[in-house]
């Protein structure tokens, strides 16, 4: 999904798995969400930063994602803002999942959470961990871009 089509419809981004991170697979997953849960998204609090996502008995699940309740909250319903939400992924993509992390050894990450067709989305990256030095050498090729921009920009 090309980053102008879902900029106004992101509601949050995991901005640091790409940095420890290599993502090969990306997959879109709906959430099981509260009600209080998706006024709170519409209002642009939710967090991915410490979130990871896990398959446990063939159902995926998403864990410390922080979705803060709004003060006009419901007062009868106990908010808690960084409970185990269950991811809605069909058996086919569940069965990939479970092959992928089990066998593989690739790590579910949570890299998006955005809004498509009025429902809320994650998309989730069958990922490798870098080693320090692959983030080092991640980080030297952003530097040089950068350096790079800036001098055909001068010149």
């Amino acid at each position: 999904m090309a980053r102008s089509e879902n900029a106004e419809r992101l509601i949050a981004e995991n901005r640091r798995a790409r940095f420890d991170y290599f993502i090969e697979e990306r997959l879109e997953a709906g959430l099981v969400l509260e009600g209080w849960e998706v006024r709170s998204m519409r209002a642009g609090r939710a967090q991915l930063a410490e979130s990871h996502a896990y398959v446990r008995n063939n159902e995926a699940f998403l864990t410390g994602a922080h979705i803060s309740p709004l003060k006009t909250a419901s007062t009868h319903k106990v908010a808690d803002p960084v409970r185990t939400r269950k991811l809605l992924l069909n058996r086919r993509e569940l069965d990939h999942l479970v092959g992928a992390v089990e066998r593989r050894g690739y790590t579910l990450v949570p890299l998006e959470l955005y809004w498509k067709h009025g429902r809320a989305k994650l998309q989730l990256g069958l990922a490798k961990g870098k080693k320090q030095h692959d983030k080092r050498a991640t980080e030297k090729d952003r530097d040089w871009e950068r350096s790079k921009a800036r001098l055909l920009r001068r010149g």
